[in-house]
């Protein structure tokens, strides 16, 4: 069964926000008790946490749908509801967060590090909360907003100081067990290794971390073996050290034509050619593994390599080859910008930011585009009439009308608000009065009893193209 998992595809879903509650006091001898509905609570956010003890993304391999609980709808007697309780989900250190498009949301590096990967939905105002001093008593009271739901792909690239590649069988668990007190397991057949391994290697006061890549193999950058699969763990690494076979049974192998297939692979899978390459000769505990080394060592050296003679079995070499990666980690972190306390700054909206777009698309359409709208909307609870008008009125004081005439947008035009796949549709009026003196009884508002010019327009058009129509028709030539 499969005990390491380095890439899913999760699908959150934040909690809803929930409604609001429109309720009127009622107590003995108080019959003007006035609204008192409580307003819903916030739906719970899904958050990723990074957690030192956890290695693997395999919980969401199998359970890849997670959702946050949604926040409880407000009650009469000025009751708030509840609030969601957000979902924490731990991830290893280094997972990536990216979109269905591949653009990373996310770089999850250091233990505690977080990132919201579901905003919950917040909840809607109670009409107690929505009086004032024009509309004393709202019949109405405002949705929860929907939690917001998608689909992300978690990568897990591998936080490693020192990266050992090569060839399945060239020695690389054999090598990270006896640097490191790290367990892999070794035989003698290739692709032992499935899933990469990581060691702490301490040489002198210098401590790092070792990770054995598995499945590199001729093709590996395009899929074949197990090398795509395992090739992002590299990218952390400040060191890539080539692991060479010098006692392989392969008449077709040597280490050069190794360490050149390796390298074609590196350089195809990208952004690797700055770090600092290693070599090590491996198995020269056999014979003819001590004479191909001392054929090769040449060679490698004058690729401008260093080289380093080790067995894992004998235990030779091994002191050489650990001081010298501590020294090019060393190196390497102190070349690193040091890094400072995130600063938190604050930006707030301007005041008189409308946050909104209005554009032309086709036809007589104008679409409306904005935060505040588009929540506004699905705020709304449009099997009320009063609380669409309310709706209007929060519209036109924001700017949306004025926006609507400079564009050209005449009465009876159709205005979407809200992106194409999940707009409100509407045939505009514009507003002549605002605010709660046009309203009738709770619950009416007089703009729904107007005809929709928008159809009367297309009527009238219909009505001209039959009376041409039947005056062709009707047309003698020769009266």
């Amino acid at each position: 069964m499969t005990t390491f998992v380095d890439r899913v595809e999760l699908h959150v879903a934040a909690g809803n926000g929930g409604h609001g509650c429109a309720s009127v006091h009622r107590e003995k001898f108080k019959p003007l008790g006035g609204p008192d509905g409580g307003n819903g609570g916030r739906g719970g956010d899904v958050i990723l946490v990074v957690d030192q003890s956890v290695t693997t993304l395999l919980d969401y391999h199998h359970s890849p749908h997670r959702k946050a609980t949604n926040g409880q709808p407000g009650e009469g007697g000025n009751r708030s509801g509840k609030d969601g309780q957000d979902l924490v989900l731990p991830v290893p250190d280094g997972t990536v967060v990216l979109d269905g498009q591949g653009n990373v949301l996310a770089d999850l590096v250091g233990h505690g590090t977080t990132f919201v990967a579901g905003q919950g939905g917040r909840g809607g105002l109670g009409n107690a909360a929505l009086s004032s001093a024009r509309r004393k008593a709202p019949g109405f009271a405002l949705l929860g907003e929907p939690g917001e739901s998608r689909d992300v792909v978690m990568e897990l690239k591998t936080v490693a100081d020192v990266a050992l590649v090569g060839y399945p069988s060239a020695g690389k668990s054999s090598l990270i067990s006896v640097l490191s007190a790290a367990k892999p397991k070794i035989a003698d057949y290739p692709f032992t290794t499935l899933v990469p391994n990581l060691g702490v290697v301490t040489a002198g006061s210098t401590v790092y971390t070792v990770a054995d890549v598995p499945g590199l193999i001729p093709g590996a950058s395009r899929g074949k073996g197990l090398g795509l699969e395992f090739l992002r763990h590299v990218e952390r690494c400040s060191v890539l050290v080539h692991v060479l076979d010098t006692a392989t049974l392969e008449s077709d192998r040597d280490p050069l034509s190794d360490l050149d297939v390796i390298e074609e692979e590196l350089r195809q899978y990208g952004g690797l050619d700055d770090r600092p390459r290693l070599v090590v000769l491996n198995k020269i505990d056999i014979p003819d593994g001590q004479d191909l080394a001392d054929l090769v060592r040449a060679d490698l050296e004058a690729r401008g390599y260093q080289v380093f003679e080790v067995s894992a079995v004998a235990r030779t070499g091994l002191k050489e080859l650990s001081y010298a990666l501590a020294g090019i980690v060393a190196k390497a972190r102190a070349a690193k910008p040091q890094e400072e306390a995130t600063r938190i700054v604050i930006r707030p909206k301007a005041v008189d930011d409308a946050g909104f777009t209005v554009t032309r698309e086709d036809g007589d359409l104008y679409r409306v585009r904005g935060e505040k709208p588009e929540r506004w909307v699905r705020q709304t609870d449009f099997s009320n009439d009063e609380a669409v008008g309310y709706l209007a009125d929060r519209l036109a004081r924001l700017g949306v009308e004025e926006e609507l005439m400079k564009a050209g947008a005449r009465a009876g035009d159709g205005v979407a608000i809200g992106p194409e796949e999940n707009a409100v549709v509407f045939d505009w009026e514009p507003t002549v009065m605002a605010g709660a003196e046009m309203l009738g009884r709770r619950g009416e508002d007089h703009r729904f009893d107007a005809p929709r010019p928008s159809a009367q327009r297309r009527r009238d058009r219909d009505a001209e193209r039959d009376d041409a129509q039947r005056a062709y028709d009707d047309f003698d030539p020769f009266q």
